[in-house]
């Protein structure tokens, strides 16, 4: 018992401080990406080309004219070592979850501006703002995202501070946190945990897998996401994001930042 106290002692405090503080990201952290129109060759499309899952949008015949998707973003730097100029870049920003499909647009005319989550209604908060249950349902993922949502139960980010719990039952839980494209093979069984889940519930995609299909992007045997079953209330990009990513995604949605 000693022992254990001063291993304690000695570790001193492991808990993030987040949201209280700002946290600073890894140098070879990849965050949004950005789009610099000033720097693309006309007539460019080098980085569309070079894109695997076609997140890298140019809009009509000006290559100056670029979007990107980030829900489709498996945040590889193909698009960065096929472009001639540099006009493509990561930033440390973490923060990616939006409340629809669209906001995950990042359009270079706009600065690249992400227009982030924003909180639940009144009446939802009430229900989920101090206490959030939800059952993790993994599609087909590759255990990537599924690792990093395990991550955020740990002390280091020590979820269940913000009074948000992982639950074994759909029944227990007040929604669902779904990882993965949604495989064929999965497709009855995410349904039935939702349908599973009483109402009021809410649903969560994270990674790019569950929001658009990830690297498996129309293939015959997946599903391009939890949003072609049921309906998603939260979207958080990643090809895995990071905790902290998902973290902030949840806070947001809850109203607690």
């Amino acid at each position: 018992m000693l022992k254990t106290l001063m291993a304690r002692l000695q570790q001193g405090h492991q808990t993030s401080n987040y949201p209280a503080e700002t946290p600073t990201m890894p140098d070879r952290f990849r965050g949004l990406p950005v789009l610099d129109p000033t720097k693309c060759p006309d007539n460019c499309r080098a980085c569309a080309d070079a894109c695997p899952t076609g997140a890298i949008l140019v809009r009509g015949q000006d290559a100056a004219n670029l979007a990107i998707d980030i829900g489709r973003c498996l945040f590889c730097i193909d698009c960065l070592e096929a472009c001639p100029e540099g006009a493509i870049r990561y930033t440390p920003e973490y923060r990616l979850a939006t409340r629809t499909r669209e906001d995950q647009i990042v359009d270079s005319q706009s600065g690249g501006a992400l227009k982030l989550a924003h909180a639940l209604d009144d009446k939802a908060r009430r229900l989920f703002g101090r206490s959030l249950k939800l059952r993790q349902v993994s599609a087909g993922g590759c255990n990537g995202c599924e690792s990093d949502v395990n991550v955020l139960n740990t002390v280091v980010f020590d979820l269940g501070r913000f009074g948000i719990q992982f639950v074994a039952s759909p029944r227990h839980a007040d929604g669902l946190l779904i990882t993965g494209p949604v495989t064929d093979n999965m497709k009855l069984a995410l349904k039935k945990t939702y349908d599973a889940v009483p109402p009021p519930k809410l649903v969560i995609a994270v990674g790019a897998c569950a929001i658009s299909g990830g690297p498996y992007i129309d293939h015959p045997e997946v599903h391009n996401g939890a949003d072609s079953m049921v309906p998603v209330d939260l979207y958080i990009p990643g090809c895995p994001p990071h905790p902290l990513t998902i973290l902030d995604g949840l806070l947001r949605l809850l109203g607690r930042l």
